[in-house]
Order: structure tokens, then sequence, then C-alpha cells
């Protein structure tokens, strides 16, 4: 037992346990009440809340942000002269006036009223037209590509700034509708989005800087020619970039499996919008996760465990563009 005045006594080994004097009193105190779902910022409920306030704020239209420098986009690692193949994809590309530097025509090809406008073009343009025999065609397109007795060859990429694209789509008097990639690296999933975000509507794409996919051959052959029509930007950080839009009155929407709003549920769709799509297998990153308003599933039969990411990206689109459709 402690003698009397021992300066230890009523201590244990991590502090005095007795005649605290009320100090842990706050410890002893419940938290109050449990905030309101809508009053908390992370839960879906406070999400929608703080899009509708935004919404509100902003008239229902998206603002232009004033900002100067630093907007030139950088080429992807690895970029370099591509070579577009398929006849869809080069007269798209010609007809765009994209600035090629050379044509690329199978000896005794078929000829069709495309090739006919691709020679045409080719001739008006000055541009080199080179026949060359299937068997070269074939290492040009590489492994398993088509080129049906055509190639184009052209420069590397140039890619937008996002901030651009948005200030053009808003001067135009459109409601934005931009589609943006987390995570997807194959580029035939990247032609296949720019492909249906021409079909639907949309007026462009946001890759990230890094471990995303490039308009590449591969990509400008699975885009139908699409690639030279629908705008590709880079963003330096996708979720930097997306909450920027975010400021200006542009909603985000997450596409995953596990979302807490049904697509057909939408309520968003009408207002300017950016749809996110994760990759297939690893889905949306938690950041990007965060940075959305909302996160969308697509009601799918139990016995499809997940859509691709072209797939899933081209029902978003339509769903967006039918509710636009029904309320103009």
């Amino acid at each position: 037992m402690a003698k009397p005045g021992n300066p230890s006594a009523g201590r244990g080994k991590k502090g005095p346990t007795k005649g605290s004097g009320g100090k842990n009193k706050r410890s002893l105190e419940g938290r109050g009440p449990t905030p309101k779902a809508e009053d908390r910022a992370w839960h879906p409920a406070g999400k929608r809340k703080a899009a509708k306030e935004r919404f509100v704020a902003s008239g229902g239209k998206p603002q232009i942000r004033q900002t100067t420098g630093g907007r030139a986009p950088k080429a992807k690692a690895g970029d370099d002269t591509e070579t577009v193949t398929g006849r869809n994809s080069v007269l798209e590309a010609l007809r765009a006036k994209i600035p090629a530097t050379a044509f690329y025509i199978a000896q005794r090809v078929e000829m069709d009223d495309r090739v006919k406008e691709m020679l045409s073009i080719t001739t008006n343009r000055g541009i080199p037209v080179l026949e060359v025999t299937r068997q070269e065609l074939d290492r040009m397109a590489g492994f398993d590509g088509v080129h049906q007795g055509v190639a184009l060859k052209v420069p590397p990429y140039e890619y937008a700034h996002p901030q651009d694209l948005l200030e053009q789509v808003i001067g135009r008097g459109q409601l934005p509708l931009f589609i943006a990639l987390d995570g997807i690296t194959d580029p035939r999933n990247l032609g296949a989005i720019i492909r249906s975000t021409a079909a639907f509507g949309g007026q462009a794409i946001i890759v990230p800087q890094r471990r995303s996919a490039g308009v590449n051959s591969a990509a400008w052959k699975t885009s139908a020619g699409a690639a030279a029509r629908i705008p590709v930007a880079i963003a330096p950080n996708l979720t930097t970039t997306l909450k920027e839009f975010k400021k200006q009155g542009v909603f985000i929407l997450g596409l995953d499996g596990g979302g807490d709003v049904s697509l057909p549920a939408l309520e968003l769709a009408d207002r300017p919008v950016v749809i996110v799509v994760g990759s297939e297998g690893k889905g949306l990153s938690r950041l990007v996760t965060e940075t959305c308003d909302q996160i969308v599933s697509i009601p799918i039969s139990s016995a499809t465990e997940s859509l691709n990411a072209g797939i899933a990206a081209s029902v978003a689109l339509y769903q967006v563009s039918s509710i636009r459709a029904a309320s103009e």
C-alpha cells in the first residue's frame, strides 16, 4: 500500500486514475444526435443535396472560368506517326482534313464510291498516293488489323485541353455531355467510346495523362472515323479536372455496378454532365468516386457479371440523350 504523502498514490502506470477533476468528462458524454443523411457530405443523399444547390446557384448553366497560360496539351507517351486503316476511318480522316503525309492503296483494289472519293481528296490536296501490295498493307495494319485495301499515314494525334473544350461547348450554347475515362488502357475501348459519343450527341472525351489508352491506329480503326469529329483531351490529373468542372456547374456521374442510383432513375441527365467510365476489372478509382455527384449503376441480368467499358458508356450515353430529347 502506498504511504501517505507518497506522490505516486492514486497513479497507475499511465497517469492519474483518481481525482481527475472532471478532465475526462467529455469522453463520457455522447456526441449528440446523428446528422441527417443529406447533411453528411460523403453520403449519397448529401451529394444529391449539394448537386441540387449547385444547380440552383448556377441557374442551370455552366460557367466559363477565365484562365490563362499553361494549357498546352501534352502528347501521350509513345505517340508517334500513326497509320489509319479501313475505308470508313480513312475517308473520315481525309474529310476532316487531317494533315496526312501519304495514302496507300492496294494493287488491284476493288473500287467503290469511298475509294473514289479518297483518291479525289488526296489528289486535290497533293497527298502522295502509293500503290502497294496487300502483304505490305497487312504489315502496316498490324496484328488482326483490317485495312480493306487502304491506309493513311497521319501525324501524332493532337490532344486538346479539357477546359478549352468545355469553353467551346458552352460558347456554342450547347449542353455539355462529356465522357471521362478512368483507368481504361485498351485503345479499342477508347475507339468504341469515341464512336458512341458521336452517335449520341456527346461533344468530347477526357483521358488521364497516365495509365490510359491514347488515340492510336487501333482507336482510329474502332472509332470508324469518329475520331476525326470527336476531340479527345488530356487531363494531367483527372480528379483535379473533374473538381474544376464541378466548380463551373458541371455534374459528375460515375458508372459502377454498386451505384446508389439506377440509370433509368437518373435525374441529372438534363444538366451539364461528365460521365466517368472505369475499367471493367477495377472500376472507378477511390478519388474519382469521391468526386462524383452520383454513382450510377446499369441494371443487368444476374447471369452477367459486368459490362465492357465501351458498352457501358454506350448505354449511359443513350439514356442521357433519350432523357434530353424527351425534355425538349
